[in-house]
């Protein structure tokens, strides 16, 4: 997939496939290439550009809120997940988390319980291209646990109601100094999982509250931004000794 840029609009294409915009018609080919410049047939250009993480996450077709990039990051740099090793995830939703760490190199097994949300889920897989590393499976995760015991997962990542039953089990699903990281956008279910974390006997449980401003830059002066407060949510990690 690749994407056609002019000014603010974007739209995702395959090469082969066809734009029909009111700036124009034109046929991407099917050697294109990221750089390239192609022109509909009233002479409109648009940029060619490789789809990054960010862009996937703005053209995915979400079945809710997704995990904001800024929550990804923290995963990836508290877990330190990184290419060729194995996550365990529940609450696919759009699979945004997915799609990033498949990018990286990750092989990740998720589940969704919602069917139609697990069919847009591998759509969007195919999309991100990752689709041979995120196996996303159709189904409730702690009715798969005794199965899933058998594999040792370096990384355990959750934004479900039920994180606390799951992480209980932390420590016959990861390897020894494997991470969990637990998304909740409610302090409640963050508290659980802590007491959960705890009760497991996992180390190092720490507790972030995600919050991201922009900054104003204006002839007056320089501050944050006043529109709204950047809280996405929490997130619980700890590691199994």
């Amino acid at each position: 997939m690749i994407l056609l840029v002019h000014g603010d609009r974007e739209y995702l294409r395959a090469p082969g496939e066809e734009l029909h915009t009111d700036l124009g018609m034109l046929t991407v080919p099917e050697d294109v290439e990221a750089g390239q410049t192609l022109e509909t047939h009233i002479g409109e250009e648009f940029l060619v550009r490789e789809p990054r993480g960010p862009d996937l996450f703005n053209h995915f077709e979400r079945t809710g809120a997704p995990m904001m990039p800024r929550d990804i990051g923290l995963i990836v740099g508290h877990t330190g997940v990184a290419a060729g090793e194995r996550v365990l995830d529940a609450g696919t939703g759009t699979g945004v988390l997915s799609a990033y760490l498949g990018r990286l190199g990750v092989d990740v097994t998720t589940f969704e319980r919602n069917a139609d949300f697990a069919d847009v889920a591998r759509e969007n897989m195919r999309l991100a291209g990752v689709e041979e590393r995120v196996d996303v499976r159709t189904g409730d995760i702690t009715d798969e646990l005794d199965a899933l015991r058998e594999d040792d997962f370096d990384v355990l990542t959750l934004d479900t109601e039920n994180a606390p039953e799951v992480v209980r089990e932390a420590p016959d699903l990861l390897v020894t100094g494997g991470y969990v990281a637990v998304y909740s956008p409610f302090v409640e279910g963050t508290r659980a999982t802590v007491e959960a974390a705890r009760e497991a006997g996992l180390s190092d449980v720490e507790t972030f509250e995600t919050i991201q401003r922009h900054m104003d830059f204006g002839e007056r002066g320089s501050r944050p931004s006043t529109a709204g407060v950047g809280h996405t949510g929490y997130l619980v990690f700890a590691r199994n000794e």
